[in-house]
């Protein structure tokens, strides 16, 4: 399994020089890729345009997505700008979509909530399309695209990777509740008669000594429209080592190709915290975790 950080860019009052900063340290390891996540109503940087300016200052991390919100974009323009970043970062950008989950994002967008779903297949359906189109470039730097990843928890999304991606991004939560998912995806590639098999992405959250109460107030707030449900997000925090040792080890045994560690406090201190408990654990420098 993998293991990749966050950039802090959902984190309300981030200074941009600071989210800079903190992919510049990344790229020097132990971390595989940096993650990004999609709000529009929310005081949080645009996700692509944040990947842009870590591709800058980086040199080996994959850039990921996890989650873009593909229904508020057309999906020309979204093709466009994944291939741009692809072709700038070398090849490196990981196209993580889903529909979302916050109405308040699609009323700010001016896209009606409920045509959610028809959007999102429609622009799934068109991507690698856009993507081979010659008169709409630049090319991807990864033959036929980015690898493209789909998330949620209903039956059609699992369908919907099976069909048009290469694999599945899941939000977060314990390690079982990936394992459940991770075998529907599993099962639609299979029924799809797909060869090998999908890549199987997910998410936690950190916040390391006196900054998890911080971090869990985050999260609440973060969290905040799913109702009491975000207390349980934020009682998953990770804040010890032995928390995150067991949590890497409970999704690698899940099938985990990929896990990203988001930050819920935006100091530095966080990320060298995290570096130095994850090679404490034996992850490599490039974010291999062999356990």
């Amino acid at each position: 399994m993998r293991v990749g950080v966050g950039l802090p860019t959902a984190l309300p009052g981030m200074a941009g020089a600071a989210v800079i900063e903190w992919a510049l340290r990344a790229d020097s390891g132990p971390f595989s890729s940096l993650g990004v996540l999609d709000r529009l109503v929310y005081d949080s940087y645009d996700p692509l345009i944040s990947l842009a300016a870590a591709a800058a200052v980086t040199t080996r991390v994959r850039l990921a997505t996890t989650i873009v919100i593909s229904p508020l974009h057309s999906p020309a323009h979204l093709a466009k700008e994944a291939a741009s970043l692809d072709a700038l970062s070398g090849g490196r950008l990981v196209l993580g979509v889903a529909v979302g989950a916050r109405a308040d994002d699609y009323a700010a967008a001016g896209v009606d909530y409920h045509t959610r779903g028809q959007r999102f297949v429609a622009g799934l359906a068109a991507l690698r399309d856009y993507w081979e189109d010659p008169g709409l470039g630049p090319a991807p730097a990864q033959l036929g695209g980015p690898l493209l990843l789909v998330g949620g928890l209903s039956d059609s999304s699992f369908a919907r990777l099976a069909r048009y991606a290469d694999g599945y991004v899941h939000g977060g939560g314990p390690a079982k509740a990936f394992a459940r998912a991770a075998d529907k995806a599993r099962a639609a590639w299979a029924d799809a008669e797909r060869p090998g098999h999908p890549q199987l992405w997910a998410q936690g959250y950190f916040a390391f000594g006196p900054a998890a109460e911080a971090g869990a107030a985050y999260l609440r707030d973060y969290y905040a429209f799913t109702g009491p449900f975000a207390d349980k997000i934020a009682a998953g925090l990770l804040t010890t080592p032995q928390a995150l040792a067991g949590f890497l080890r409970g999704y690698a045994e899940a099938g985990c190709d990929e896990l990203i560690l988001f930050p819920t406090v935006a100091d530095p201190a966080q990320l060298a915290a995290l570096a130095a408990t994850l090679a404490g654990l034996g992850v490599t420098a490039q974010g291999e975790w062999p356990a």
